[in-house]
């Protein structure tokens, strides 16, 4: 699994912050059916999940009954230098920003500036989808719930990975995309909805949405080391590097720059901030002095399943984390585990995992911050903090999820080397290379450019600059774009069709593993050629 569920590898053990004493070396009733399980001690849990999992540094929260438990770091901001992460280092917390827009919305629908049943179009009269019905009938509520008929990441290319589009380019392409099922149908996540949401936000504080969520939410809760912006992080000097795989190897990464999609994205945050989040969650809305920054009604409806999701079946060694009922509220997932309902909500960007997870009548939070791509690692430790907190019998999730994990690598393998063995080696490609050089445009993204390179045929996004890479034929009018950018692991096909007289119809393309993560939605990309390249160069459009 590698971006697909955020893969990491490396390790270095160092730990910094602050803990109450009563957390380590509780014990713990053991799974029968698998060996002896250690007792609960939350310093060698994290520790041994950052060696097993190859996670160079983590950061961790509890709150409980409105008490911060800890908030501490573990293991290195970056690997290959010492500074240890401690619980005010700052990492970037990805879609875990999208509670913080619904809850900015939900200060304005108590203050009566919005109704959660508003038109979009009421407050941003621009707005359009592919479907005049969906355009007319889509409110602020439906922003945040995932259930607008767009395909799972659909338009991520827009801003993922760094592109030159701004805000209101991605919003007015909305109109392009294709939906993948009917207006209110059926879950499937995306990004580009909370862009629009945060451009409400904004437009309702007449500020941009960072400044607006820190004046907002961030100050009055004493959030002070959180920021909205990349800049400001590398600027607070305590951040930890984002770190990706290449290959099998671990290695640091620029933090990738998404400053127009915020809304979606964009907090920047510690430990130590998130304990003060989170305990604002549990207690409905109510800030530590008593008044509430939104009222306890609009904390219930974050809380409350709009979109069912469907369940999907574990590995049968993880058949216990399957919950009996899943939805989504307003910028939370919601589920079950062992008769409690949880809250909850994963973020990820190029070099960075996150989890905040909240079980609301134990007053129990839970938030794990991680400078790598690694899903596994965080779903070990969040179960096996959740077994000593609800005082259920433990299981060795640390073992269970490096196991799955390292199953599921080897069955990607496999599959690959299978399609690389079926492939036919031996054709060729129905035109001269040349002939596929060129400009094609997508009805959504733009302009994306093949042209002779250094006796190579490159490939580039116009607006997407670390999206070039070289194409390698694999089977008849098929390639596979290789990315320059190797941490991306999102290598691509390339398929041409041609017309009945042998010019190019259109050019698609896949993803080449399924660990590849959902945001490169090159499937949903359908480009049509705009006009051959000369010899040797192609002018870049979009």
């Amino acid at each position: 699994m590698h971006l697909k569920t955020r893969l990491a590898a490396a390790l270095l053990l160092a730990f910094a912050g602050i803990a109450l004493p009563s957390i380590a070396a509780v014990p713990v009733v053991a799974n029968s059916a698998a060996a002896p399980v250690p007792a609960f001690d939350l310093d060698a849990d994290v520790n041994q999940a950052l060696k097993t999992f190859g996670v160079p540094g983590m950061a961790i929260a509890i709150v409980k009954d409105g008490q911060v438990l800890a908030a501490r770091g573990y293991g290195v901001r970056r690997l290959g230098e010492p500074t240890p992460v401690d619980g005010k280092t700052l990492f970037e917390v990805a879609s875990n920003s999208k509670a913080f827009t619904a809850a900015a919305l939900a200060m304005l629908v108590d203050e009566g500036k919005l109704n959660w049943e508003d038109r979009v179009t009421d407050h941003l009269p621009g707005f359009r989808m592919y479907d005049d019905y969906a355009s007319g009938a889509m409110t602020v509520r439906d922003l945040l719930t995932h259930r607008s008929g767009l395909g799972l990441g659909a338009g991520d290319l827009l801003w993922w990975p760094t592109s030159t589009f701004s805000a209101d380019d991605i919003i007015h392409r909305l109109r392009y995309i294709k939906p993948a099922t009917t207006f209110r149908d059926s879950y499937a996540y995306d990004n580009l909805l909370y862009i629009a949401a945060g451009k409400i936000v904004a437009d309702k504080a007449g500020k941009p949405w960072g400044e607006a969520v820190r004046e907002r939410i961030l100050a009055p809760l004493g959030m002070d080391g959180t920021v909205t912006s990349v800049a400001r992080m590398r600027a607070s000097g305590n951040y930890a590097a984002p770190h990706s795989k290449v290959g099998e190897r671990q290695t640091v990464v620029e933090p990738m720059l998404a400053e127009n999609a915020v809304g979606a994205v964009g907090i920047d945050t510690s430990a130590t901030d998130m304990a003060r989040w989170m305990n604002l969650l549990l207690a409905g809305g109510k800030l530590p002095d008593g008044r509430q920054l939104f009222s306890a009604e609009r904390a219930r409806e974050l809380w409350t399943e709009t979109t069912p999701m469907k369940i999907s079946e574990p590995p049968p060694a993880l058949a216990a984390t399957r919950p009996n009922f899943a939805g989504y509220g307003l910028g939370f997932n919601l589920r079950d585990y062992h008769g409690r309902k949880l809250a909850l909500h994963g973020g990820a960007l190029q070099g960075f995992y996150s989890r905040v997870l909240m079980v609301p009548d134990e007053k129990l939070g839970i938030a794990i911050l991680t400078n790598a791509e690694n899903s596994p690692a965080i779903s070990a430790l969040q179960w096996r903090i959740l077994d000593h907190y609800l005082q259920v019998p433990a299981s060795d999730w640390i073992r269970l999820y490096a196991d799955d994990e390292a199953r599921s690598h080897r069955e990607e393998l496999a599959r690959q080397g299978q399609a690389v063995a079926a492939r036919a080696a031996r054709s060729a490609p129905s035109l001269p290379l040349a002939a596929y050089d060129g400009q094609y445009r997508d009805a959504w993204y733009g302009e994306v450019t093949i042209r002779a390179q250094d006796g190579k045929h490159v490939l580039s996004f116009s607006r997407s600059p670390d999206l070039t890479g070289t194409l390698e034929h694999f089977q008849h009018d098929t390639f596979i774009v290789r990315w320059q950018a190797r941490n991306f692991n999102a290598d691509a096909y390339v398929t041409f069709a041609l017309n009945p007289d042998g010019s190019i119809a259109r050019m698609k393309m896949a993803p080449v593993s399924s660990e590849t993560d959902f945001s490169f939605d090159f499937a949903d990309l359908d480009f049509k050629p705009v006009k051959p390249a000369k010899q040797g160069q192609a002018k870049a459009g979009g």
